[in-house]
């Protein structure tokens, strides 16, 4: 009985016995291993072709099992050569058959004869398999040449190509992932960087102009969206200035004030005091008059404010209902 349960004797030393089954004695493929000592191991072996029976001539059929006994007789280079050893099932006599790594087959050795399973098509009403027409000529250099191109040039443009591809795979998938991963994060970190740094200036520009947190800004590095966005801006500003002279114009016009230019600043400049005279006299300098517009109404202001410090305090019986008395 084999020790595969969970009980352990009272006598069982696990620093001498190593297992249960080497404290029992037996093999761990139990009866199987009966001649394990003979490099014989007793396995279940199935006829891959159909056989007769050396001692008892009977036909045995293919796939019928046997308990064979497997051992290993030699090698093909480094593939190693078995022998199964079975006994017929309808009589005592023992056959062997081997196996044949060099023409990848099964071979019976003794005890029995495989059964000659050849198809030949003349024999059962068909036509014979030739690789090439007996009748044909001779074989045209100039085609066999023209063919040997054809091949060369398809394993140039098409077999070379597709084995590269598989090798470059091969190299992908066996490389090490970790030199990838650490390559891929650092691209990630830097990228991760750019974008930050964008997204503050951005940041920085919409606070600076007062612009809508949505709103999205292009790029710096588009050199198309920055010729126009740097063309809509001389157009933006020359928009304005046409604005503001019209605007300053219009007003000139409103209060009778004509700009004067730098020359007749200069003249004004070396004739101040005639020119004040003269629109002191009633002169027609717009000038003059407009200060002495604006001279007349901070004086009625002023006046006004006055009057107003002039007036009668009021009753001093008022301020027991809560006024104060002002001083």
């Amino acid at each position: 009985m084999q020790g595969f349960n969970k009980y352990y004797p009272p006598d069982y030393d696990p620093e001498k016995h190593s297992s249960l089954n080497a404290y029992r004695g037996k093999h761990a493929l139990g009866d199987r291993a009966r001649k394990i000592d003979k490099g014989i191991l007793i396995v279940r072996f199935e006829l891959p072709f159909n056989i007769w029976c050396g001692t008892c001539n009977n036909h045995i059929g293919m796939g019928v099992r046997y308990n064979a006994e497997k051992k290993k007789i030699g090698n093909y280079y480094s593939t190693p050569i078995y022998s199964f050893r079975c006994k017929c099932h309808l009589c005592d006599g023992w056959f062997e058959i081997e196996t044949d790594p060099k023409n990848t087959r099964y071979v019976v050795v003794s005890g029995a004869r495989q059964k000659d399973e050849e198809w030949d098509p003349e024999e059962n009403g068909g036509y014979a398999v030739h690789e090439t027409d007996p009748n044909q000529g001779p074989v045209d250099p100039l085609a066999a040449l023209e063919k040997s191109t054809a091949a060369q040039n398809h394993m140039n443009n098409v077999q070379i190509p597709r084995i590269e591809a598989l090798q470059n795979l091969s190299d992908h998938y066996s490389s090490d992932p970790y030199a990838h991963s650490q390559r891929l994060r650092k691209r990630f970190r830097e990228q991760k960087k750019i974008d930050k740094a964008r997204e503050e200036a951005d940041e920085a520009v919409k606070r600076a102009y007062g612009l809508p947190e949505v709103l999205a800004l292009p790029a710096d590095d588009d050199e198309e969206i920055r010729a126009k966005a740097k063309e809509a801006w001389e157009q933006g500003r020359q928009a304005l200035e046409e604005r503001e002279s019209a605007k300053r114009r219009k007003v000139g016009v409103e209060i009778g004030v004509v700009p004067r230019t730098p020359s007749s600043l200069r003249a004004s400049g070396s004739g101040g005091k005639s020119s004040r005279n003269s629109g002191s006299s009633g002169g027609g300098d717009p000038v003059s008059a407009l200060r002495a517009k604006i001279l007349g109404n901070t004086a009625r202001q002023s006046g006004s404010l006055g009057s107003l410090g002039r007036l009668k305090p009021p009753d001093t019986k008022l301020s027991r209902v809560g006024l104060v008395k002002r001083t």
